[in-house]
């Protein structure tokens, strides 16, 4: 390399402007790429299990949904790569994420096999695309709780629609469904459910109450009572400890004229039935309103497959900007992409005060604002190849990707002050030293020293960049591609780029430090 490199560096000197020029260039071309890159805020995991929700139509009794469930499961065993499954269907009513018995959750674990993660999903949700009545949704344990944290959602994407009446936001969720339909890389797309679902009403006549001197929360909670049960102690079985829970059995309530005759016990002793100190009446009530900041609001959601995030959402708010919303409605993004667009104004942020920083620490060493500039040309030069290991990794910029370009430029800076520090040192020992031949020298002398640097930290990360796309490596290979490509740009444009900048208007001489 020293024999060849020696060789071939005077000549490029003689053209300082051209290795310039044509640096810039590619540069130019990186910059340009930068807008074609997708956007998204972690990368795809590939976490080897999957989480399918699969809700049917509200008030949808426990054995229909029970059977539906089974159903999903079949149709999930039948997929070669599906190796076990588990559900859950429903959520108790105190449960933090509370569900009815229509809605039920699939934990799917996966077998390696030969066909493209993709491809598995694709089938998956073809084949469960023939269960009726149901909205289906497949993501994966650790990715859905991370959306269900950014948005509230089990999903990549949440369209919210905010508003004051329940019937106008189901229209309007039900437009912006219809509105989303036929977007490229857009899955899973659902309206929360929502439905009237039959009721007893109980309306106490507080004129009756006050004849029998019964007070009505007392009513309310002899009545809460009988119907829903209240824990009066425990029975301890072993280990097992067991509430005591007094109610009326489930087959005294059969129909209202049951529910009439429940009798309440008032103060004189009497015991007078429910239906003559209250009116009882069916109705029909929502399964489910949603609040957010003190405001109803109705989600409409979706995931993204086969295309970055950023580019998917940008398409969901065109579509849903030719919605009209009556006044007084409004419609917020939740989801992945808001985390991702905060993170990288943080990370510009931060990397902007990264350069600053490494070039006030080069002039304090230098003392010269040139040389400190000259070794500055390292980071558009490791810009090259980091926006080719973005490519490389699939063309889509994470946060991970924007980690490993901020510790990228802190590495490539290294080579600069080898390069420089080396020039300046001969130009210092040595003041009749022609500038051409001390950069020809110094530049020499520095090749293996950089070369072996640069190839210790890309070869000790290449076996992580290499694994991009498998299980668990999914943040660290975006990070180590950029690096390790960054690093081959940067390594073999310093040892030319470098140098022609320092022949292009020769520095005075003064000495310098190795």
């Amino acid at each position: 390399l020293r024999r060849g490199y020696g060789r071939l560096l005077p000549g490029v000197l003689r053209r300082p402007e051209l290795v310039l020029a044509a640096a810039g260039l590619l540069f130019a071309g990186a910059l340009a790429t930068a807008p074609r890159m997708g956007r998204a805020f972690l990368p795809a995991f590939n976490e080897g299990a999957l989480v399918v929700s699969a809700v049917t139509l509200p008030g949808t009794g426990l054995e229909e949904s029970n059977a539906l469930g089974s159903a999903v499961e079949r149709l999930l065993l039948d997929v070669p790569e599906v190796a076990a499954t588990a559900r859950r269907t429903g959520r108790a009513e105190r449960d933090e994420h509370v569900q009815g018995v229509e809605s039920a959750e699939i934990d799917v674990r996966l077998t390696p096999g030969g066909r493209p993660r993709d491809a598995v999903l694709a089938e998956i949700r073809e084949r469960l695309s023939l269960v009726p009545g149901t909205s289906i949704t497949v993501g994966q344990p650790i990715s859905h709780r991370i959306d269900h944290m950014l948005s509230g959602s089990r999903a990549n994407v949440a369209v919210k629609i905010f508003g004051p009446d329940l019937n106008v936001l189901r229209g309007l969720g039900t437009r912006c469904l219809a509105a989303l339909q036929g977007i490229p890389g857009l899955v899973d797309a659902a309206l929360e459910p929502q439905a009237d679902v039959p009721t007893v009403r109980v309306g106490f006549d507080r004129a009756a109450l006050a004849r029998h001197g019964l007070p009505a929360g007392q009513a309310a909670s002899n009545l809460e009572t009988a119907l829903l049960g209240r824990r009066v102690g425990q029975i301890i079985d072993g280990q097992l400890a067991v509430p005591l829970v007094l109610r009326y059995a489930p087959g005294d309530l059969a129909d209202l004229d049951a529910m009439w005759q429940t009798r309440l016990d008032v103060p004189a002793g009497a015991r007078v039935p429910l239906g003559s100190l209250a009116d009882i009446v069916e109705d029909r009530v929502p399964n489910f309103i949603g609040r957010e900041n003190g405001q109803r609001r109705i989600v409409v959601t979706a995931n993204v497959a086969g295309r970055d995030l950023g580019g998917v959402v940008a398409d969901v708010r065109e579509r849903v900007a030719g919605v009209a919303l009556p006044e007084g409605y409004r419609v917020e993004y939740g989801g992945q992409f808001e985390a991702e667009a905060e993170a990288e104004r943080l990370l510009a942020g931060l990397g902007a005060g990264v350069v600053a920083g490494i070039f006030l620490i080069l002039y304090s060493a230098f003392r010269s604002l040139r040389d400190a500039a000259i070794v500055m040309l390292n980071l558009p030069l490791a810009l090259i190849g980091g926006v080719a290991g973005v490519f490389l990794g699939g063309g889509v910029l994470s946060v991970a990707a924007l980690i490993g370009f901020i510790a990228l430029f802190g590495i490539a800076t290294r080579n600069g002050i080898m390069l420089v520090s080396r020039i300046r040192r001969l130009r210092g020992e040595e003041p009749d030293l022609d500038v051409r031949e001390a950069v020809v020298r110094g530049s020499v002398d520095r090749l293996v020293p950089i070369v072996m640097t640069a190839l210790s930290t890309g070869l000790a990360l290449l076996p992580v960049a290499l694994r991009i796309g498998a299980p668990g490596s999914e943040i660290q290979a975006p990070l180590a591609l950029v690096i390790v490509c960054g690093l081959f740009s940067s390594t073999a444009l310093n040892m030319f780029v470098v140098p022609a900048a320092i022949c292009l208007r020769p520095g005075p001489r003064r000495a310098g430090r190795a």
